[in-house]
């Protein structure tokens, strides 16, 4: 007797999800008519984090690189707008755009070399590729060597000759580059390449055994996100207007807060960085002043939150509701 059955990847509530996203995008589109300036540019700085953890979450959670040398990638994009921006005469929007294209680009042969260290010792590799980095961007005098140096103001004036234009646009461009992250990543787990990156986080033995290639797998995650990366670390210098080698490739402003938004938003799965997000901006916001002690309470708060819920506040609310807004798994479903 055959059985009949049908594939669903989305749900009446994910279809409400959908429809909330949708209105919430149009009202933070319309966010610098209706949020002061300040806000405006706290947004923009929490978008950079959105796409950050969010990329950090799909090599880390799913395809189990987890690095800890991401400010490779975000000071390379920064030094790359600069350079593209003050040598080239580029647009400052376009620069972003080509900085992406570049860190994807320079990812690809540095790659290979990553893959050949397994665990803790990609971890550390990572962390080493970024440190040359750093030190090969410091030797660069004419960005103005371990001093850093500054956005010519013609150049920012040449992205909109209006202030708050030129506000708008930076703002949007980084709500457009928190979209296309979290675009990325859902369409790309939602494909064939997704299911074999869900294999490859249960089991790599098993992977390999049915077929999947693990090694170019690993490749077009790793590029991918080295670009988004170097398109974001692009943006939150652009916002700065100016960059240093210290500033560009600091572990704790672009890995460490970042790994912290992801653990305890919940690693694999599509809300808990943003969730982690909102939670440490909140705690930033509220505990900034205190000095050190923000600091350990951003700790306390992850060794609460890791040993309460090891997959983090989003993935223990799953795990006890069975709710996901955002699915990207395929379910088998029967006819009544």
């Amino acid at each position: 007797m055959a059985v009949s059955f049908a594939i669903q990847r989305s749900t009446r509530l994910s279809r409400v999800t959908a429809i909330v996203a949708l209105l919430l995008l149009a009202g933070l589109i319309a966010a610098p008519w209706w949020a002061g300036r300040a806000n405006v540019r706290l947004l923009g700085e929490v978008y950079s984090f959105v796409a950050l953890a969010t990329l950090w979450n799909l090599m880390a959670g799913y395809a189990g690189l987890v690095s800890v040398g991401q400010q490779a990638y975000v000071g390379f994009g920064g030094y790359m707008l600069f350079a593209l921006a003050m040598f080239l005469g580029i647009h400052p929007l376009a620069a972003i755009a080509i900085a992406g294209v570049a860190g994807a680009i320079i990812a690809l042969p540095i790659a290979p070399l990553l893959f050949r260290l397994q665990g803790a010792y990609f971890a550390i590799g990572t962390w080493v590729l970024a440190e040359v980095f750093r030190l090969s961007f410091a030797q660069v005098s004419s960005l103005g060597g371990g001093s850093g140096t500054s956005l010519p103001a013609a150049i920012v004036v040449n992205i909109a000759s209006d202030r708050g234009l030129r506000e708008a646009a930076i703002y949007w461009t980084a709500l457009t580059i928190a979209v296309a992250s979290i675009a990325f990543v859902v369409l790309l787990l939602r494909s064939r390449m997704g299911l074999a990156l869900t294999a490859l986080r249960d089991s790599e033995v098993a992977s390999e055994s049915l077929g999947i290639d693990i090694w170019r797998t690993k490749l077009v995650v790793y590029t991918a996100v080295a670009g988004f990366t170097s398109m974001t670390g692009a943006f939150i210098f652009l916002q700065k207007l100016r960059i240093s080698p210290d500033a560009a490739f600091s572990v704790n402003d672009w890995t460490a807060y970042v790994i912290f938004i992801a653990v305890i938003g919940g690693i694999g799965t599509i809300e808990g960085p943003i969730i982690g997000t909102i939670l440490f901006f909140l705690l930033r916001e509220t505990l900034a002043d205190l000095g050190t002690t923000y600091l350990i309470v951003l700790g306390a708060v992850a060794i609460l939150v890791m040993l309460r819920a090891p997959k983090g506040l989003w993935g223990y609310f799953v795990q006890r509701t069975g709710i996901t807004l955002v699915p990207v798994r395929r379910r088998v479903v029967f006819p009544e």
